[in-house]
């Protein structure tokens, strides 16, 4: 529910012409709180929204147009979903009045050095890095609420750290026995034309990619080790899918001893009883991505392996709302001091 008196933030999406940019520009169209005022989109500049992207022409929204010509004191809110790397020094050219959900990977790793070495370049503002709040919403609410910049998790972070938060926290699966084996859909690439990314690269088949070294595997192990208190590596893969939409990551754990899947279960259940975004399913349920599809949802399972002592824990999202503009949205939302909800409150599109 809108507060009392409240005035709508002025809204600016920085790379609105990507992916993540239009799914942002379809959930803030309607959204009570936001009023979409600048898009930019540097090659894309000077265009109508209509000619970038059809299916938003009748919102009359405003024309793409570059960084520079933003008028910085017509904005209370920034949206900014750049390329990786581009994003640093970006943001801290803004009057710091302006608050901030980065969409990239430029501020999601606390420790400057690790960012270094993943990203293969020295960060370039280690004084907003520290400032930064990581954006994982229904773990980290009351960070997110105070923070003046953001760090929007990725996708596979999100749907990996969901469900085996709450595991690690109650020190029920051992720490050092983790494997996680995800699926994504093509637009996780991005919008930009790629030889990989082609229908005829992708189409008919699966293949694995960042084998041994995908630049999530820190993000997810930084999360992870938070839970535990205690630094966790885990064994991540990513693989993709010849589908536009959706992950699902399958994480394989060992059980501590005398617990069982009942009680991981039972921990996850609790962990998210109240949120309205993060849902564990009937027990035996299987989630599939065709049943988030569109929507802000994470749904989750467990499952007793066959191997004694050992669990398979599922969990899907759609890669461009939980796992990119959906969870911007919702951090906006708790930024904002308005219903996490709103806005969001998408049903998923089947099949």
């Amino acid at each position: 529910m809108i507060q009392p008196d409240f005035t709508p933030a002025r809204i600016a999406i920085l790379g609105a012409s990507g992916y993540t940019g239009a799914e942002l520009m379809r959930l803030l169209v309607r959204h009570p709180n936001a009023r979409i005022r600048y898009l930019t989109g540097e090659r894309q500049a000077g265009k109508p929204v209509a000619e970038v992207f059809p299916h938003l022409a009748p919102y009359g929204l405003p024309d793409l147009v570059k960084i520079e010509d933003v008028d910085w004191s017509d904005v209370d809110f920034v949206f900014c979903g750049l390329p990786h790397g581009t994003t640093q020094n970006v943001i801290a050219g803004l009057p710091h009045t302006i608050k901030v959900v980065d969409l990239s990977a430029d501020f999601r790793l606390a420790d400057v050095e690790t960012y270094a070495k993943w990203y293969g370049h020295a960060h370039q503002a280690p004084d907003l890095q520290r400032n930064a709040v990581y954006g994982l919403s229904e773990i980290n609410r009351q960070g997110v609420q105070n923070a003046r910049l953001v760090a929007n998790p990725g996708c596979y972070p999100t749907s990996a750290q969901l469900p085996l938060i709450p595991l690690l926290l109650r020190e029920l699966i051992e720490a050092d026995d983790i494997i996680i084996d995800a699926k994504s859909g093509v637009s996780g690439a991005g919008r930009d034309a790629k030889q990989a990314s082609l229908f005829g690269e992708v189409a008919e088949g699966i293949h694995a990619y960042g084998i041994a070294g995908h630049r999530h595997a820190p993000e997810i192990e930084q999360g992870l080790s938070l839970a535990a208190g205690r630094e966790v590596l885990v064994n991540f893969t990513p693989h993709l899918m010849p589908m536009s939409r959706g992950i699902l990551a399958t994480s394989y754990v060992r059980l501590k001893p005398g617990v069982s899947v009942a009680d991981l279960r039972a921990a996850m259940a609790e962990q998210y009883a109240n949120e309205s975004f993060v849902k564990l399913l009937p027990e035996g349920i299987g989630p599939q991505t065709r049943h988030v599809r569109g929507s802000n949802y994470c749904l989750m399972n467990v499952f007793a392996d066959r191997l004694p002592g050992r669990a398979i824990v599922i969990s899907v999202i759609d890669n461009l709302m939980k796992g990119a503009s959906g969870q911007a949205v919702q951090n906006f939302n708790i930024m904002s001091g308005v219903n996490e909800t709103v806005g969001l409150d998408i049903v998923p599109v089947f099949p």
